[in-house]
């Protein structure tokens, strides 16, 4: 599924120079992170995974993301 994200970042627009290519969306930045983070969080509560959540808002800010 990320790998399907990403392509669409990538390409940009066929129908015209003016157009903006297509946008990174959140649900699809930084599946690593994101996966380790969730997992946590249902087996240890979101108190315990500081530094996974934390890793995975450094991942969206460098994608540009404003978190």
């Amino acid at each position: 599924m990320s790998s399907l994200c990403a392509a669409s970042v990538e390409t940009p627009a066929v129908t015209g120079a003016a157009e903006q290519p297509k946008r990174l969306k959140a649900c699809c930045a930084c599946p690593e992170t994101k996966k380790v983070r969730d997992a946590c969080i249902i087996e240890k509560g979101e108190e315990n995974c500081r530094d996974l959540i934390e890793a995975h808002k450094e991942c969206m800010r460098a994608l540009g993301f404003k978190i």
